[in-house]
């Protein structure tokens, strides 16, 4: 049955949809010996899929989640130009080579915490939607000490890039000499966002750590945390709850079209 080519990579594992994008874009992908163009529409079942002039499997393999406690210095992408260290080279070559996990959306190469690894393109394309608000929870460390007003600013939103940011927790755990360490819950994740709203309010950040997604936490199922660098297999409620997630609010793909 014919679909459009990028979601076909996501349902097979190759990327998320947004990356299978961007590997059309950059005309890696090849139809029948021809060069793939986004919004083209293919038969997995007749149709050869090639990338980078290596045929691809037609069956979907096995889905894998993960929960990966990213640090400092590793990009959350696949492959990376500066030739940084990724997020899936701290997994086994078994899980890195072939299976298509990628990581759902995408935390700054310094900072630090939880982030979910699949080759469930479907899942990806629907907690990285704008649509789905999945709580985000962060730990930041910022220089000085900001007055209830600010926090208040904060909780309220902000302007960024002439959009208003949707409205967030905040809450202070600690105050040290020179600091402030809060608690930001997020309901949205543009580009570096907590760091450019603490740097307009005045409180450049210093350290940011993700400590949860929703109600998946840096926890291990028999106690204590997973630890920086380390992942676990998601566990079945886990996976349930994003699920869940997934069903609240419908989403219309047809506009993934761009060109």
């Amino acid at each position: 049955m014919e679909a459009r080519l990028q979601k076909i990579l996501a349902k097979l594992g190759i990327a998320s949809r947004r990356q299978a994008e961007e590997l059309i874009k950059l005309k890696r992908v090849r139809i029948n010996g021809v060069v793939a163009h986004l919004g083209q529409k293919i038969d997995p079942d007749v149709d050869e899929i090639t990338i980078d002039g290596k045929a691809i499997a037609r069956q979907r393999p096995n889905l894998i989640y993960l929960l990966l406690h990213k640090p400092a210095g590793v990009v959350s992408t696949c492959e990376d130009p500066q030739k940084r260290p990724t997020v899936l080279e701290l997994l086994p070559k078994e899980l890195g080579d072939g299976q298509g996990i990628h990581p759902v959306g995408r935390l700054d190469v310094d900072t630090t915490g939880a982030i979910i690894l699949t080759n469930d393109g479907d899942l990806t394309f629907g907690l990285t939607h704008p649509r789905h608000s999945i709580p985000k929870t962060y730990i930041v460390l910022v220089l000085g000490h900001p007055p209830e007003a600010i926090l208040k600013m904060w909780r309220q939103g902000v302007m960024l890039d002439n959009k208003k940011t949707r409205p967030a927790q905040v809450k202070v755990l600690r105050k040290f000499a020179t600091s402030t360490c809060l608690e930001v819950v997020l309901l949205e994740g543009r580009n570096r966002q907590i760091r450019r709203v603490a740097e307009q309010l005045g409180y450049p950040v210093m350290k940011l750590h993700r400590s949860a997604i929703g109600l998946i936490k840096l926890q291990l199922p028999q106690g204590g945390n997973l630890a920086e660098g380390k992942y676990r297999l998601l566990e079945e409620n886990e996976i349930h709850y994003l699920q869940r997630q997934l069903k609240q609010i419908p989403i219309d793909d047809s506009a993934l079209v761009e060109e």
